[in-house]
């Protein structure tokens, strides 16, 4: 298992991506005006080979542009994902944390207290 950082392609490199296994990681790039194509590249990824990320200190979502940016931002990517993904943000959350444990094998239950 692998994973794809900052993801900033199209859906058909995520699709490439997906096929060799990997997960796909968003920032807050996807929040941006300009990055339609990449929105749809993020509806095409299924949840459960789904990650959210803030890239901090760089690329803060919107509504924080320009802003320093900080690991709690996360949460804002992981809303806007959750509209794009038509899921409520508390299933998209659970859904990347399990993503997250499966990936870096650690028990999910041991992620449960920090959320």
């Amino acid at each position: 298992m692998a994973y794809y950082t900052v993801f900033t392609e199209d859906r058909e490199t995520a699709g490439k991506l997906l096929d060799l296994g990997f997960y796909i990681s968003f920032s807050g790039i996807v929040t941006f005006r300009n990055a339609e194509q990449l929105r749809d590249a993020a509806r095409y990824v299924p949840l459960d080979r789904l990650l959210v990320e803030t890239d901090s200190p760089y690329l803060a979502p919107v509504p924080h542009r320009g802003k320093e940016n900080q690991p709690a931002m996360v949460r804002d990517v992981a809303e806007y994902m959750a509209v794009l993904k038509g899921v409520a943000v508390e299933e998209l959350a659970q859904v990347t944390t399990d993503n997250f444990a499966r990936l870096f094998h650690i028990d999910a239950s041991r992620l449960q207290s920090i959320r």
